[in-house]
């Protein structure tokens, strides 16, 4: 629960919002117990062919009596008093000040029905008829006014619901933006999409809940209460001697309800995970002709949701009949007492006191009437359990990864980092994304500023992991990376990776225009600086003769408009608008056919120069581009120095190069 506070909390920055509805919700519930109590005129006076006003001059002349009654009474006790012993005067001064207690209120009870008379005698009729045709009129014009501020209330919850989830969403996914980048890969983002979805809906509507039923029925059920304890308050205390159990009930149901509701959730995040899978590899799928197996496991998951569901189905079901079954006790305990005080004009039960005098069939009606009165704010109340667990549950899953703090973040006393101009140097880094599983062993690696290394091994040595370091993606478990002189821990993220430029093996374009996805962390480059990005990378050619719109061409999702050449130029092209000092390819033509390779290195032949560039490669033409190859085996550097001398003293790079001078052999 205290994670949903949290979420409670962020809705309740939208002061105004929270506090009209609110007193909307007050609105209602006031007019709602009002409505049922406007029913005492009908019972108490229209239908015994009497008037308003023959009901307030008999309730003046009453209190009239009993103020005289008790003017008499004070006055015997005063001259009790005077001639009273010294011992006994203590006693007499305790009851004159309970009787002027009373003449005090008794007064004030004059004073309104004075009052009272004095309006009905200028604004209501004295025929009994037109009295309850007007009473009529009000209690209907009171219902549309209650239901206009229902409607108001129901419009800002909703509002208020949704901007809290509105500052949950985006607190989020700023938070997602920071987790490292192993959270992803490790984690797949199946279930991260759950949670920004399904979770999300239903913490919202958990929000509604609260600030909706959670608010407005209770005040509805409390005015409803407090009318019928005005009636008759002992009798409301007898009725009300089994809600205790009914509240340890229903807070049983709403524990379980929350274990529900979370293993449900857990159940959608899987079912979120197999259909991200499918259709993303829906290639594959088809290919192996694995529909009747993907199918099979759609069902499986698809089941168990099903069945996490029905149980929450299940327990909800119970919330009802419980606080019903519950409620109609509450009457027949009311009824039952209640017809015995006045069918036998009693004013106790079993010896215990209920009421000063004997109870009317009216006040009892009006007692009744108010007492079901609760029955639909209870109802309605019971509804919220389950919308109110879900939110709970839906809310810990949340912030189970909003609490969750980035192992890679920025250092409290940040070092300013200028232009890479130095040097970048690996001194005894290790790293293991599991602890007894490590990856890379004992790098000890320096490169000189302007310098290009290409990095090659088998697959699985950790070339990759070695690049995702220098990005600073992870950082490594022991040793450390200097970047001219500076540990990379020591410096803002920001500044760090505003210096580098990476280009990948499956380069990742975003649904929107060319321009724009060449633009992306470029912010500031001017429609001119673009196009010259794109000459620069060989894509400006292609880009005006072969797609529709030129560079305000929609590439689809992922780029999925474009070949994988065009995708790989247009990557390289926001490389160079970026103009990184360090610049990262991994394995950045391994995915396109042998003309575009020789186009990107091409291009990468000229704009490498200036800046340090690492290269993560098996393709035998990109190897001219560098200065100096290192050999990776199992973790580890097995050895470094130019292509001449690695073929004459490396045997497993004289391997790697004879595997790919025979496959290009090949396809020739």
């Amino acid at each position: 629960m205290r994670n949903f506070g949290r979420v409670v909390q962020l809705a309740l920055k939208h002061r105004i919002t929270f506090v009209a509805s609110v007193l909307s919700a007050l609105v209602v519930g006031v007019m709602w117990g009002g409505n049922i109590g406007a029913l005492y005129p009908f019972l108490d006076v229209a239908f015994q062919n009497r008037t308003l006003h023959d009901r307030v001059d008999e309730m003046v002349e009453a209190k009239q009596q009993e103020l005289a009654r008790l003017a008499a009474s004070l006055e015997e006790t005063e001259a009790r008093w005077n001639r009273a012993p010294e011992e006994e005067g203590p006693g007499l001064e305790r009851e004159m000040a309970e009787i002027q207690r009373q003449a005090y209120w008794q007064e004030k009870a004059l004073g309104f029905y004075e009052l009272s008379g004095g309006f009905l005698n200028r604004y209501v009729p004295r025929d009994p008829f037109k009295s309850l045709a007007m009473l009529v009129g009000v209690l209907f014009c009171a219902t549309i006014v209650k239901n206009i501020f229902l409607t108001a209330n129901m419009v800002l919850v909703a509002r208020l619901s949704q901007l809290g989830a509105f500052e949950l969403r985006k607190l989020f996914f700023a938070r997602t933006l920071q987790m490292d980048v192993a959270n992803f890969t490790n984690e797949g983002t199946s279930d991260l999409m759950s949670r920004f979805t399904h979770d999300m809906h239903n913490v919202a509507f958990g929000l509604n809940a609260l600030f909706g039923k959670l608010v407005r029925e209770p005040l509805k059920l409390f005015t409803c209460l407090i009318g019928a304890a005005l009636v008759c308050w002992q009798l409301l205390v007898l009725s009300l001697v089994v809600a205790p159990v009914a509240v340890l009930l229903i807070r049983w149901l709403a524990q379980i309800l929350k274990r529900a509701n979370r293993k449900a959730m857990e159940e959608m995040a899987q079912l979120y995970n197999v259909l991200t899978e499918t259709f993303q590899g829906i290639k594959i799928v088809k290919a192996f002709t694995m529909e009747r197996q993907e199918r099979q496991r759609f069902h499986a998951i698809s089941k168990n949701y099903f069945e996490k569901s029905m149980k929450i189905g299940w327990y909800d079901a119970w919330t009802r009949p419980v606080t019903e079954v519950l409620g109609i006790l509450i009457v027949c305990l009311a009824m039952v007492a209640g017809a015995y005080l006045v069918l036998r004009g009693q004013t106790s039960l079993l010896g215990i006191p209920m009421s000063s005098k004997p109870l009317t069939w009216p006040t009892l009606l009006i007692f009744y009437g108010l007492l079901i009165g609760t029955a639909d704010p209870a109802r309605k109340l019971s509804d919220v359990f389950t919308q109110l667990q879900a939110g709970v549950a839906a809310a810990d899953r949340i912030y189970a990864l909003l609490d969750r703090e980035p192992k890679v973040r920025d250092p409290e006393r940040p070092r300013r980092l200028a232009r890479h101009s130095r040097d970048l140097a690996f001194e005894g880094v290790e790293f293991a994304y599991q602890p007894d599983h490590p990856v890379l062993h004992d790098i000890n690696l320096h490169v000189r500023f302007g310098e290009t290394i290409a990095i090659v091994g088998p697959s699985g040595c950790g070339k990759s992991t070695l690049a995702n370091l220098i990005c600073r993606f992870a950082d490594p478990t022991s040793g450390e990376i200097r970047l001219d002189g500076i540990p990379l821990p020591d410096v803002r993220i920001r500044d760090l990776r505003g210096q580098i430029g990476l280009v990948t093996q499956d380069p990742l374009l975003f649904d929107d225009t060319v321009m724009n996805n060449i633009r992306y962390g470029s912010s500031g480059a001017s429609d001119e600086q673009v196009i010259e990005a794109a000459r620069q990378a060989h894509a400006h050619g292609f880009i005006e003769e072969e797609l529709p719109d030129g560079y305000q061409t929609i590439v689809g999702p992922m780029g999925g408009q474009l070949s994988g050449g065009q995708r790989q130029r247009i990557a390289l092209a926001r490389a160079i608008l970026r103009d990184p000092s360090l610049l990262i390819l991994d394995e950045a033509t391994s995915q396109v056919d042998l003309e575009s390779e020789r186009i990107i290195q091409t291009v990468m032949e000229g704009f490498t120069r200036g800046r340090t560039t690492v290269m993560i490669t098996h393709r035998l033409g990109a190897l001219v581009l560098a200065d100096r190859i290192v050999v990776m085996q199992d973790g580890r550097i097995l050895d470094a120095g130019t292509h001449a001398e690695l073929i004459a003293r490396c045997d497993l790079y004289r391997r790697l190069y004879q595997i790919q001078f025979d496959d290009l052999k090949q396809s020739a």
